[in-house]
């Protein structure tokens, strides 16, 4: 085979890369692309993947190769370039997303070969069958059983040669400002490696404590595919791995049902209340329930925020305020640098009890949950310095003060 372009989307490293590993074998010549699509917004994750793909270039750059960066639609460009350089294939990683498909499709279309590759899942997620029939796992823990116990597929090593041709026009990624966390396949081998050399071995225990913040933030190289969850797998820590299959479980859902972001999964005939006021307050981190307002501060302020606030911050918007869970899904979507449809959508489904939930009817009382993953409001005065001067556990039931704390809002809802 003459020359094959590499189409990467949301697998921006050269470790474990079989699409990328498999032309480097195959190919004489191999074209690595990137298309920015206008019609893709890329929203606060913008410098975050921008630093990825500045990554990616300096490290295909150090095997002989380059990172080509063109902007238009995805499909146009990857066949323009097809027709300048008479590539024969185009190589890309499966995905299951509504648009990801939608392209898929149409290169699939096109007078190329075309082929997709794992590298995206753990297990890819159209892999997996229910022993009683279906075409996808409904419940998570037969989900999990049955994960665990599938071979995986051989790790890919890097390439140690890229072989590019010269004389192509590489192609801009724009300047930018960074936005919190580095992006990047290098500063997520680098958090993966601290991350597991001093936390890993306590993860069960310090996961949940929300102000320990030991949790991986591995999440946004995950969503860009700066590191591989095959090799996320392979840490030997079950309770590590089963977040992983989590992972799994929304993407083989999303590919079972690609309205997952627009549609019930599980219509319950939910009479959600329109009160725009309360979602902006929501959003805004104004809620007047401390722990809600701290997670959300978390989210404005990094892109990020931790999960057992995440499960808090939902539960009080659709359970509390009856506001529909789309809503919520549709900013944190926009807002979170790990963002992607299966998980943020699959995670608010269950939240709403519209998704995977077995017990759909779940609610998390956020001042019990604030108790108990937060007992010092360390977590609080963090993100909220309004209440960073109140003592102990106070800073969760400041309605409770004689007077009213300057600037900080009384309860939508109080618990």
């Amino acid at each position: 085979m003459d020359t094959v372009i590499v189409l990467f989307t949301r697998d921006l490293r050269v470790h474990d890369h079989p699409a990328l590993a498999a032309a480097c074998a195959r190919a004489r010549q191999v074209l690595p692309l990137f298309v920015l699509d206008p019609a893709v917004p890329a929203g606060r994750r913008g410098p975050f993947l921008l630093d990825c793909l500045e990554d990616l270039r300096a490290s295909l750059r150090a095997r002989g190769g380059d990172l080509l960066v063109r902007r238009g639609d995805v499909v146009e460009e990857t066949m323009r370039l097809a027709s300048e350089t008479s590539a024969t294939a185009v190589y890309a990683s499966a995905d299951v997303s509504s648009l990801a498909r939608r392209r898929q499709e149409r290169l699939g279309a096109e007078r190329i070969e075309f082929r997709r590759f794992p590298g995206l899942t753990v297990i890819p997620p159209d892999l997996l069958r229910p022993a009683g029939g279906g075409d996808h796992y409904r419940v998570f823990t037969p989900y999990w059983r049955a994960w665990s116990f599938t071979p995986r597929r051989r790790m890919e090593e890097p390439p140690p040669v890229v072989a590019t041709p010269r004389g192509l026009e590489p192609g801009v990624i724009p300047p930018h400002e960074p936005y919190g966390t580095r992006g990047g396949e290098s500063a997520a081998r680098e958090r993966m490696s601290a991350w597991m050399r001093l936390c890993l071995d306590g993860y069960a225990e310090g996961h949940d404590d929300l102000a320990g913040d030991r949790t991986s933030r591995l999440s946004p190289y995950l969503r860009f595919g700066c590191l591989s969850p095959l090799e996320l797998a392979g840490c030997g820590n079950d309770d590590y791995v089963r977040q992983l299959c989590w992972r799994d479980f929304y993407y083989q859902v999303a590919f079972a049902f690609p309205e997952l972001n627009r549609r019930d999964y599980r219509p319950r005939e939910i009479a959600w209340r329109e009160d725009e006021d309360a979602a902006q307050a929501w959003r805004e981190g104004m809620t007047g329930l401390p722990i809600v307002d701290a997670g959300m501060r978390q989210l404005m302020a990094e892109g990020w925020m931790h999960n057992r606030a995440r499960m808090i911050t939902a539960s009080y918007l659709v359970k509390q305020l009856r506001v529909d869970w789309r809503v919520g899904a549709a900013h944190f979507f926009e807002r979170l640098l790990d963002g992607d449809v299966a998980n943020n959508s699959g995670n608010w489904q269950w939240i709403a009890g519209t998704g995977n939930d077995t017990k759909p009817y779940r609610s998390f009382n956020p001042l019990r949950q604030a108790r108990r993953f937060d007992p010092d409001g360390e977590y609080v005065r963090r993100y909220v310095p309004e209440l960073a001067g109140l003592p102990g556990g106070l800073v969760h039931e400041p309605w409770r003060l004689p007077t009213p704390v300057r600037g900080y809002p009384t309860p939508l809802t109080r618990q």
